[in-house]
């Protein structure tokens, strides 16, 4: 066991301790007053019984009715003293002890085995002597039926022992349990961590809550929502160092090559130094593309709190997409129905639509018309960019990972250059200004990358 166990133990059974021992005395300091108030008096339950019985038959049957119950089987144990300090039924009685009684009623002393009753204009004292009883089965003495007035008068009240140590035992095993109830969740969570600390990240701590509903639960649901999500972004990592290797490896071994034909043919350099320089540009954006989404992979977004407006970062965007795509025999156009204002980079926000924007321009097939539209959603505050092209589309199954770093789809098909990474910076420049990216297939044919942004009230 830890020492979380032991501090849980020892601090819950103090208090249980406490608990026990505190409502233990109490209850002896109670009863033990009684007995030194109450000098001769039995205060034991069934004589609180008897006394209440007696006090109510006088209060509402009188007299006569009273002398009757008293007269009648065990019920002529209890005493009823009038004023002149004599008992009802001319039974001897001890001074002192009636004295203790008035004493006692005087002080306002708790208990329950006398009570004071005024009938008539007469008051009486109700109570059951310790020396009376012995042939009364209810009223069988500790001490016995033979034993001294002085005898019972001295023996002081025990302590609660046997409760009082019954409860403390039973406090022991329920503070282990409670102690260990607490700590294993703790525990199984240190071993979680050390586990994930030598490089084991398939843990599942909440298999080791069983049925618990607890804040500790939760603690171990999101103890595995962590480590799954730190999984998959080393995983994630893992590919990305995997496609930089692989997308740099094809450059450099044409960059080899060329550099191999330049020394066999010295005469004939232009084709290997236009082959190197080609090399040289598509590494150079490649390299660049790698250090975008780093920096936002990395919250490195730079002021976001420049005014842009949608229409003239449209145009822009447009105006160069368009002399790309009438190269291709390919068209781009724009229907912008709104002159939103928006707050963010303006270079991450113009990288990012262009991006879309070229991505739609190189899978649409020739002679085919790439549409932006745009609208405002004054409820949401917000506005949406969409992109349509009339290319061969997604499939469904691998829609999700279109923004993933080097995903081309398709790409092997129709050989398209990129590196797979501008749909990737897209989404989190997006991302990083509140906003948000999503793509789907037409029915027409082709796809639609749909963005919105939160806008300027």
């Amino acid at each position: 066991m830890g020492r979380l166990f032991w501090k849980f133990f020892f601090f819950i059974w103090l208090a249980q301790l406490t608990s026990i021992w505190g409502v233990g005395s109490a209850i002896w300091l109670i009863r033990h007053n009684e007995n030194q108030n109450l000098v001769g008096v039995d205060t034991s339950r069934p004589a609180s019984y008897f006394v209440e019985a007696a006090a109510s038959t006088l209060q509402y049957g009188g007299m006569e009715a009273l002398k009757n119950l008293l007269k009648a089987g065990n019920r002529r144990n209890v005493f009823a003293i009038d004023e002149t300090g004599h008992d009802i039924l001319d039974r001897a009685v001890d001074p002192a002890m009636v004295e203790s009684v008035k004493l006692a009623i005087k002080n306002a002393a708790p208990s329950q085995t006398i009570r004071q009753v005024t009938v008539s204009g007469r008051t009486y004292l109700l109570f059951v002597p310790e020396t009376v009883g012995a042939s009364s089965g209810f009223f069988q003495n500790r001490f016995g039926s033979n034993a001294s007035d002085a005898t019972r008068r001295q023996q002081p009240h025990l302590y609660p022992v046997v409760p009082v140590v019954s409860g403390t035992l039973a406090s022991l095993i329920f503070a282990y349990l409670l102690a260990w109830y607490f700590s294993k969740p703790i525990r199984d969570l240190r071993a979680a961590i050390e586990s994930v600390a030598d490089g084991n990240l398939n843990v599942a701590l909440i298999s080791t809550m069983g049925k618990r509903r607890d804040d500790l639960a939760d603690l171990g649901r999101d103890f595995d929502y962590m480590a799954g999500r730190l999984r998959g972004s080393i995983e994630s990592q893992r590919r990305l160092l995997h496609d930089i290797s692989h997308e740099l490896r094809s450059p450099l071994a044409r960059l080899q090559a060329a550099i191999g034909l330049l020394r066999q043919q010295p005469d004939n350099p232009e084709f290997s130094m236009e082959r190197i320089e080609r090399e040289c540009v598509r590494m150079d954006r490649l390299v660049g593309e790698l250090l975008t989404l780093s920096k936002l992979d990395a919250g490195a977004t730079g002021s976001t709190q420049q005014t842009v407006s949608l229409k003239e970062l449209l145009d822009d965007i447009v105006a160069d997409a368009r002399f790309e795509a009438k190269a291709q025999g390919k068209d781009v156009t724009v229907s912008c129905q709104c002159n939103a204002i928006i707050q963010g980079n303006i270079e991450l926000l113009h990288h990012a639509i262009e991006n879309v924007v070229r991505n739609a321009v190189k899978y649409a097939p020739i002679g085919s018309s790439v549409k932006i539209e745009t609208w405002e959603n004054p409820e949401h505050g917000s506005l949406g960019i969409a992109v349509l092209d009339e290319g061969p589309g997604v499939p469904e199954s691998e829609m999700a990972l279109i923004f993933e770093p080097f995903y081309r789809g398709n790409a092997s098909e129709m050989r398209p250059d990129g590196h797979g990474l501008g749909l990737a910076i897209a989404y989190r420049a997006i991302k990083a200004h509140g906003g948000n990216i999503s793509a789907s297939n037409r029915e027409a044919g082709g796809l639609r990358v749909e963005m919105t942004l939160p806008m300027l009230s």
